[in-house]
């Protein structure tokens, strides 16, 4: 339902600016901004036409990847995977007011990400303002940034850095260390370093259950992400040549192939009962 804010021409008169009436072409402009329509937030606002504005695929999915994912992702039962766009858009107010509004004091839910969560010390307030932004400007899907592929060892490294650091580092941390009884270091990983294809399964299609990295015990969930073959690529040999790591490099065409691979095994079965 639309509703208007009515004005006069005596009301317009009285807005003049130090006393003096606004002159008839000011007034007009004035009325036509006073008369816009104010619409209710639930339904679809127009989509912004500067070209800046954020879009889902190219600012906000990737924060959603490297801040939300632990919890928003697709293998989540009780929350919604933002990672997925129609989903994303039709829960678009409320990640509104969670990541801003909550955050600002404005809204009596509580801020995500939780508070004292590796996500709620990593997200910045570019992301959230960033996110509220693309809400208020009609959540436009976009396109993926199609960025010039990696050709050499080196320029890969250089792009792995940059989505790891946006992405993995929330809980693998930027030094690569984990963070202990929760996620595993990726620094001198012997379960890293052991099988290239089961590291790219990994990340092509999440991990749960128990994991022993460096002799220490694991048990977590590791989200899928949708990357692209050369993201993947690119974020696993930076890790790779990181960290103390074995130096390898992964190309997209390795990660192409472990797509239609059929996954590993990625959970630990319950040991047998001494009584059974």
């Amino acid at each position: 339902m639309k509703t208007f804010k009515i004005f006069t021409a005596k009301s317009v008169e009285k807005l003049s600016r130090f006393g003096r009436p606004l002159r008839r072409t000011q007034g007009l402009a004035l009325l036509s901004l006073l008369i816009t329509p104010a619409w209710s937030q639930n339904s679809v606002p127009a989509a912004s036409a500067a070209s800046d504005a954020p879009t889902y695929l190219r600012d906000i999915q990737p924060i959603f990847m490297g801040n939300c994912s632990r919890c928003h992702n697709q293998q989540s039962r009780f929350v919604y995977n933002w990672l997925n766009y129609p989903t994303a858009y039709a829960d678009r107010w409320e990640i509104k007011r969670r990541l801003w509004d909550s955050w600002q004091g404005r809204y009596y839910k509580e801020a995500m990400p939780i508070a004292n969560s590796p996500e709620s010390f990593s997200i910045s307030e570019a992301d959230r303002l960033a996110i509220k932004n693309w809400v208020e400007n009609g959540a436009p899907k976009g396109v993926v940034p199609v960025g010039v592929g990696a050709k050499t060892k080196g320029e890969r490294i250089i792009a792995g850095k940059k989505l790891f650091n946006s992405i993995c580092a929330a809980c693998h941390q930027a030094s690569g260390q984990g963070r202990p009884n929760v996620f595993p270091p990726l620094a001198d990983s012997d379960y890293l370093n052991a099988d290239k294809n089961r590291a790219i399964q990994i990340v092509l299609f999440g991990r749960q259950g128990e994991v022993v990295v460096n002799g220490m015990k694991f048990n977590n969930n590791m989200p899928s992400f949708p990357l692209t073959d050369e993201d993947i690529a690119n974020a696993l040999t930076y890790v790779y040549n990181s960290f103390g790591n074995s130096g390898l490099e992964i190309t997209p065409e390795e990660v192409n192939a472990q797509r239609s691979a059929k996954p590993q095994a990625v959970s630990t079965p319950a040991p047998k009962s001494e009584f059974e």
